[in-house]
């Protein structure tokens, strides 16, 4: 049985419009830029790491590669909803570096324009906004963009 979806790395995009993959955390909406997303995963075995950071929820083995997995529900301070059986792991390749995050549920793929996001600094002020490229306005939904090497903590100075 295969556990993973495989994203496709040629998608369509233009200066207008961003593709994304939207996932729940909580009962919040959160996006992705699917050209950062290598694959989505079943929640698979977690293998905790001693002295880990307090959001890093451990390890996974996919495929031979050890990648971390980080736990947003720590990091943003929600509690997990949904069921079981629906929650992710996003993994995301920048460069060499390959990591994942635990989601809830992934619900689809879809494009935002431009236009639609609102810059963070216009609507949230925290410490942690710096992780967060703004929201999108996509029919009545208000969907928080991440970013995440920021997230990751791989932003190229």
């Amino acid at each position: 049985m295969e556990s993973a979806i495989n994203i496709n790395q040629d998608v369509e995009t233009s200066a207008d419009n961003i593709q994304v993959v939207a996932f729940q955390l909580g009962n919040e909406e959160y996006v992705v830029d699917i050209l950062k997303v290598q694959e989505i995963n079943r929640l698979m075995r977690i293998t905790r790491v001693p002295r880990a950071g307090e959001f890093i929820e451990g390890v996974v083995n996919l495929r031979g590669n050890i990648i971390p997995v980080i736990n947003l529900h720590k990091k943003f301070n929600l509690a997990p909803s949904g069921e079981a059986d629906d929650k992710r792991i996003i993994v995301f390749q920048f460069d060499e570096v390959k990591a994942g995050i635990i989601v809830d549920k992934v619900s689809e793929v879809l494009q935002i324009n431009a236009s639609n996001i609102e810059e963070t600094a216009k609507v949230y002020t925290s410490i942690d906004a710096e992780i967060i490229k703004g929201v999108a306005k996509v029919d009545d939904r208000l969907l928080i963009l991440l970013d995440l090497q920021k997230l990751l903590g791989l932003e190229v100075i």
